[in-house]
C-alpha cells in the first residue's frame, strides 16, 4: 500500500484508537467500527499467532491424538493490578493451571472480555500485554475470543472469562478420586501469597513487607512431575478456599484421611505475620502458582526434586500423607504435637481474589 493509500485508509476508517488518553465506549461493544478497531489495534496486536490473525469468530485447530481436557474460568479480582500480577496473568495462569491438574499439557485458551464503560484504554493495554507475555510463558496461544462492554457503574472495570483446552499426557485418570492410602502429600510452595498479597492492597496494609502474589503457570511443572513420578494420583491447585480446603475436597472424593504436619507445611514470614493481624489461617488463604501432588510413597521424592528443579517449586515440601482413618477428614499434626481437625472454609475469608 502507498503512502497515500495508507493515508486514505486512515481516514476512512474514523479515528484511530488511542490508547495512552482513551478510555472505553459503549461503542466499542457495537460491533461496528470502533469495535473492530479495539479488537485490531489493541488485542490482536498483543495476542498475535497464527490462528487468532485468521480474524474468524471462531477457530479451527490442528488434531491431537491424546484425550483432551478442558476447563474454563472467570476471573473477578479486585484490585486488578497487584505485586507478581494483574488480572490478565490470573486469566491465563488460572485456566492454564486448570487444565495441567488434569495431567495434561496446556495448548490453547479463549479469552472473553467484558468491559466496563469508561475503563482507561492505557489498563486495558497493560492486561492485555500482561495475557501475551504470562501465555508465551505457559506455551499456549490464545486462538479466539469476544468483547462485550457495559454501561459505567454495572461492572468493575475488566472480567474475563477463559476456556482452556490440552492433551492428557498421563496414561491414567489424575483426579481428587484417586488419593490412596500411604500416598504422600506435596505441595510445590509457600502458600497463601496471593491471598496475603491482594487482601493487603485491598485493605491499604502493606504489613511493612513485599508480599508478591505467587501467580505462575504449572503447566512445565506438571510435565516434570508426571515424567518423575508417572504414578501420580491427584494435582490440584488450592486457589479459593486455600490449601485446607482443597485438602477436604480431595479427602471427600477419594474417602481417604489425610494427616498435615504442620512444621512441613511452607509458609513465608510475612504472610504468617499478616494472617496473625487480620485473624486469618493461612491454609485458607488463596494460592494462583501454587499445586498439590499426592503420590505413592515409592515416587514421592523423585516427585518433590521433579517440583524443586521447576523455579516455580523451589520451595516445594512433603506435608502429609493420606490414611484410611478418619476417611474424609483432614487432620494436623501441630508444632506442639497435638492433633487438630482442618475443616472446610466457611464464609468469605478473602472475597474476589480470583
Amino acid at each position: 500500500m502507498t503512502e497515500n493509500n495508507l493515508k486514505r485508509e486512515r481516514a476512512s476508517s474514523g479515528r484511530r484508537l488511542d490508547i495512552l488518553r482513551g478510555a472505553v465506549e459503549m461503542t466499542h461493544g457495537s460491533g461496528g467500527r470502533a469495535s473492530a478497531q479495539l479488537i485490531g489495534e489493541l488485542f490482536a496486536k498483543h495476542l498475535t499467532n497464527e490462528w487468532l490473525d485468521q480474524g474468524h469468530d471462531g477457530a479451527v485447530m490442528p488434531p491431537i491424538t491424546r484425550p483432551v481436557a478442558v476447563s474454563c474460568d472467570a476471573h473477578v479480582v479486585k484490585p486488578l493490578f497487584f505485586p507478581g500480577g494483574d488480572i490478565g496473568r490470573l486469566a491465563v495462569t488460572g485456566t492454564v493451571n486448570d487444565v495441567a491438574m488434569c495431567g495434561a499439557k496446556p495448548l490453547w485458551l479463549s479469552a472473553a472480555f467484558i468491559l466496563e464503560e469508561g475503563f482507561p484504554l492505557k489498563d486495558l493495554e497493560k492486561i492485555v500485554q500482561s495475557m501475551a507475555e504470562t501465555a508465551r510463558e505457559a506455551g499456549v496461544a490464545v486462538v479466539t475470543g469476544d468483547t462485550k462492554v457495559v454501561e459505567k457503574g454495572h461492572g468493575d472495570g475488566v472480567y474475563i472469562a477463559t476456556t482452556g483446552i490440552g492433551e492428557r499426557l498421563a496414561g491414567h485418570m489424575i483426579s481428587g478420586a484417586q488419593a490412596r492410602p500411604g500416598d504422600r502429600v506435596i505441595v510445590s510452595g509457600s502458600i497463601g501469597d496471593h491471598g496475603m498479597t491482594v487482601m493487603s492492597l485491598r485493605e491499604d496494609m502493606t504489613f511493612g513487607t513485599d508480599l508478591k502474589s505467587d501467580c505462575a503457570p504449572l503447566g512445565k511443572m506438571v510435565e516434570r512431575i508426571l515424567a518423575a513420578a508417572p504414578s501420580t494420583h491427584v494435582l490440584r491447585d488450592p486457589t479459593r478456599g486455600g490449601l485446607g480446603t482443597t485438602l477436604n475436597e480431595i479427602a471427600a472424593e477419594s474417602v481417604v484421611g489425610i494427616t498435615l504436619h504442620e512444621a512441613a507445611i511452607p509458609v513465608k514470614d510475612e504472610v504468617r505475620a499478616a494472617c496473625e493481624f487480620l485473624g486469618l489461617d493461612p491454609l485458607y488463604s488463596a494460592c494462583e502458582g501454587r499445586l498439590i501432588a499426592i503420590v505413592p510413597e515409592a515416587e514421592s521424592e523423585a516427585a518433590l526434586a521433579a517440583i524443586q528443579s521447576d523455579s516455580h517449586g523451589t520451595g516445594a515440601a512433603i506435608i502429609g500423607e493420606v490414611t484410611a482413618e478418619n476417611p474424609g477428614f483432614v487432620e494436623m499434626v501441630t508444632l506442639m504435637g497435638g492433633r487438630r481437625m482442618v475443616d472446610w472454609l466457611t464464609g468469605e475469608q478473602l472475597p474476589r481474589i480470583c
